[in-house]
Formats: structure tokens, sequence, C-alpha cells
């Protein structure tokens, strides 16, 4: 990674080290967001491709940390709703996600991720409402 972000000091959750989630880059001003991902091989449905649960728990999980970077650690997400578009089917190699936070209000915000493949082929693509949090009001 390029940049320091407050992602940094937090330990990896157990949903982020199941989709072999890494931060690559992040432009925390601008409200981007790069995230590499390793998917398992239990990740695929019966055609070999990876199931597109996990497709969205990874674009899930690029647009939230994309918010929690651009807010300094202050604001964490809990997704209202999400669009997913699945556009092509997602093998089981490394996966890019790329978060862009669009608009943040006082208590809602809305973000963008698209997932793709090493060699740049988009894969799907996400919108969501998420609701914003203060860090210090995280239960636990």
């Amino acid at each position: 990674m390029t940049v320091a972000t407050a992602l940094d000091t937090l330990p990896r959750p157990p949903c982020a080290r199941l989709l072999g989630w890494n931060v690559l880059d992040a432009r925390p001003a601008e409200g981007w967001i790069r995230i590499g991902f390793e998917p398992r091989p239990e990740f695929l449905n019966p055609a070999g491709f990876i199931q597109g649960g996990f497709v969205a728990a990874m674009l899930d999980d690029t647009m939230g940390p994309a918010v929690f970077a651009h807010t300094k650690g202050a604001l964490y997400t809990a997704t209202i709703d999400m669009s997913v578009s699945f556009l092509a089917p997602a093998r089981l190699s490394p996966l890019i996600g790329e978060g862009q936070v669009i608009q943040l209000g006082k208590t809602v915000g809305f973000v963008e991720a698209r997932l793709t493949d090493a060699e740049g082929t988009w894969l799907a693509r996400a919108s969501a409402s998420v609701r914003l949090v203060p860090f210090e009001k995280l239960p636990g």
C-alpha cells in the first residue's frame, strides 16, 4: 500500500480474513480505495465460478473501508441497501475491488465499487446506501 490509512491500525475482522482481504492502495482524501482479495476453493459454485454471494461480500467489503479511510476512522458503515450487477463469471484467482465514496451526509452515505480480475475484466459492480455510524459508538 502506498498511503497510510485509518485501516492500518485495526485488526482484520474474520470476514475480511475469510475473503483474503488486503489494502493495495488508497487515496483517502478522494474517498477511493483498492482492495485485493484471495478467494478460496470453498467459494466456488457447482459451475466452478465464485458464488455471487461471495462476490457481493467482496464489493461490500470494498465500499465500507472506502468510507472508513476517507473519514480517517471516524465513521463505520452499516449497509442499508446494495445493488449488484454481475457482469462476468469470477474465477478462482486474485481479484481487485475498487471503492469510491460518492457522497456522505449526516447519517447516510452513498458508495460504489467494482470487482475486476487481474487482467482488468469487470466482474461485478455495486452501489450502496450506508448508515454512517460513529466509530466510537460501535458495540464492543
